[in-house]
């Protein structure tokens, strides 16, 4: 059962902007914050930004004032509008509850070319 499922990454020069999306189940939604977290190849994955279930929104300081995570209740949809992109930002993004992870889903890639 696909319970996470992240789309919207694409190949950007440096600069662009991006808006990924992730349509979660309710079962994980409802409750819980909601987070992104990516992965660059060779390095773990990292907690960028997550939105708690009232809106409360934080992030990580390499992305503050570039990054704005947000969450439709009615769609069940977590979104990560991405701003500035940096070559540093190239990676596979995920999304998932936070704390206490769920399975990941396939992630949706980022790249940005400088």
């Amino acid at each position: 059962q696909v319970q996470l499922v992240e789309s919207g990454g694409g190949l950007v020069q440096a600069g662009e902007s991006l808006t990924l999306s992730c349509d979660a189940s309710v079962r994980v939604f409802s409750r819980n914050s909601m987070g992104w977290y990516r992965q660059a190849p060779g390095k773990q994955r990292e907690l960028v930004a997550f939105v708690t279930k009232d809106g409360t929104a934080n992030y990580a300081d390499f992305v503050k004032g570039r990054f704005t995570i947000s969450r439709d209740n009615a769609r069940v949809r977590v979104y990560l509008q991405m701003s500035n992109l940096k070559s540093d930002d190239t990676a596979l993004y995920y999304c998932n509850r936070v704390p206490n992870n769920i399975e990941w889903g396939q992630g949706t890639q980022v790249t940005v070319s400088s």
